[in-house]
């Protein structure tokens, strides 16, 4: 039937380009009453459409205006819920975070003073007995190995004096460092965090991103803590 033909195209073109929703649908609503008013002047006489299938093409012709007017609003919304996010996430620039990532650094320390701790974190899906840091150099030396014993799942706050395994303070620069898990000999799958600056809040395809001081790009649900 020609009616059922209108609807079926205006379904089509309702799950396509979202750009063009409008005025496809327009256009459809234009196509279904030009042809239900054809389709109800060139009926027989001796077999007029039934009141039924009146009504049922009509709320078929309802219920994609519907669908049509409800996808525009869920897309307003959802672009209303990004600028939100921008506006929101914005609040942190300045802020270190805690995210995933395994590089620190160190400054020199004044004369006479103990090197400045650098915070860092180890979060875990679950208890493990044993947990072992190594902090390497940009030469892949190994210059402190931090035994930590036990932690709890979840985020594990840890912090470096600064020194190396002899008790001496290591030269200002980047270092980086890997964490080793086991609960009674198995396995346990750690991940490395690291603070670093907000230094700029960016909407892109893929939601909002913050851009770190340190040249790195994360997401919103990458931030563990903030401070």
């Amino acid at each position: 039937m020609a009616i059922n033909d209108a609807l079926s195209s205006l379904n089509g073109t309702s799950s396509t380009a979202q750009g063009s929703n409008t005025v496809a649908g327009s256009d459809g609503e234009q196509r279904f009453l030009k042809l239900l008013v054809t389709q109800l002047n060139n009926q027989d006489p001796l077999n007029p459409m039934e009141n039924a299938e009146l009504t049922s093409q009509l709320a078929q012709m309802s219920t994609v205006s519907g669908i049509e007017k409800l996808n525009s609003t869920l897309s307003g919304l959802v672009n209303q819920t990004g600028s939100n996010q921008v506006l929101q996430a914005a609040s942190l620039i300045g802020y270190n975070v805690l995210s995933p990532g395994n590089q620190i650094g160190t400054s020199a320390p004044k004369d006479g003073e103990e090197p400045a701790p650098v915070p860092f974190a180890v979060q875990l899906p679950g208890t493990a007995g044993d947990v072992q840091v190594k902090i390497v150099d940009a030469a892949g030396r190994t210059v402190r190995t931090l035994d930590l014993g036990s932690m709890a799942e979840g985020v594990n706050a840890v912090s470096w004096d600064g020194k190396a395994d002899d008790g001496s303070a290591v030269p200002a620069g980047n270092y980086s460092f890997s964490v080793v898990a086991t609960n009674d000999g198995t396995h346990v799958e750690a991940t490395a965090l690291t603070f670093a600056q907000v230094a700029a809040v960016k909407q892109g395809t893929h939601g909002v991103t913050l851009e770190l001081a340190n040249g790195r790009s994360i997401s919103l649900d990458d931030v563990r803590m903030y401070l």
